[in-house]
């Protein structure tokens, strides 16, 4: 039996407002920030994990969590 990581990361589009904040999600408007929160791990390895997270709401009621990747400077989705 082999075994398969659940929700990985998917690469996605995300607009950023004057703020430094999502503004939108592959076209769809940001409403809310419902949360956000920074991971840090892994900073003793030659492959840190540095990302901030966004819990977020869109224009049509959806709830997506999204992450800025803040060693590659690359924007994910991730099932919540």
């Amino acid at each position: 039996m082999s075994m398969r990581r659940l929700s990985q990361p998917r690469p996605t589009d995300v607009e950023v407002g004057p703020d430094a904040l999502p503004a939108a999600v592959r076209g769809a408007a940001v409403c809310a920030v419902a949360e956000d929160w920074v991971i840090e791990d892994r900073w003793w390895t030659g492959k840190p994990l540095r990302r901030r997270y966004f819990e977020l709401v869109l224009a049509d009621g959806t709830n997506v969590v999204v992450f800025k990747d803040l060693e590659r400077d690359r924007w994910f989705a991730q099932a919540g």
